[in-house]
């Protein structure tokens, strides 16, 4: 694999810079009340180079920016989030930084590996962890805290497959919200098509 981009080598997160779609998302979620409502949905993961950064002189870490939107199947907007997907070589750490737009933003540090043509990330955070932790607001913490999150991310050539699971705290009742897809990369929109 050659994972060296304009000069930068982003290690396992090359083979996810660009575009991806899919259009047989499960979203499995707790309503208001606390029952289970299941619902499909489309989604578009974009990945873009950020570089490398240097921090206190000692560290080195890669970077790709992501932008995530999921859309219902009639088209509409259900979800959106933003982040960074990070990787420091000498560490063997990857790490998946994401905000979405109802108060909340984490963390989340892991590994990858590969096996048999396939390259997996797995990365979790737990709220209170001081350095894979969960940050909401306080309307959320109160509504519906986020207690944990944990995602596996498994590409094999131009397909992504994504499961991720994040316990919440809903009505003093813990439940767990999941969200999988395929995805397939848009062709042209890399350098490994």
């Amino acid at each position: 694999m050659n994972s060296i981009i304009d000069g930068v080598d982003y290690g396992p997160l090359a083979l996810l810079f660009g575009r991806w779609t899919g259009i047989n998302g499960r979203n499995s979620a707790p309503d208001a009340a606390g029952n289970t409502k299941v619902s499909s949905y489309t989604d578009e993961l974009s990945f873009e180079l950020a570089g490398g950064v240097h921090n206190a002189g000692e560290q080195y870490l890669v970077a790709l920016e992501y932008r995530h939107i999921a859309s219902s199947p009639e088209g509409n907007v259900i979800h959106r989030q933003t982040g960074h997907w990070l990787y420091e070589a000498e560490a063997g750490l990857v790490m998946h930084s994401l905000s979405v737009p109802r108060g909340v933003c984490l963390l989340a540090g892991g590994n990858f590996f590969e096996s048999d043509g396939e390259l997996s990330f797995v990365v979790e955070a737990k709220q209170g962890d001081p350095t894979f932790g969960i940050v909401q607001s306080p309307f959320m913490v109160n509504k519906a805290r986020t207690l944990r999150f944990e995602m596996a991310l498994n590409l094999t050539g131009n397909t992504l497959e994504y499961s991720q699971a994040t316990t919440i705290e809903l009505a003093g009742r813990q439940f767990k919200h999941t969200d999988s897809s395929v995805l397939q990369r848009l062709s042209g929109l890399t350098p490994y098509s």
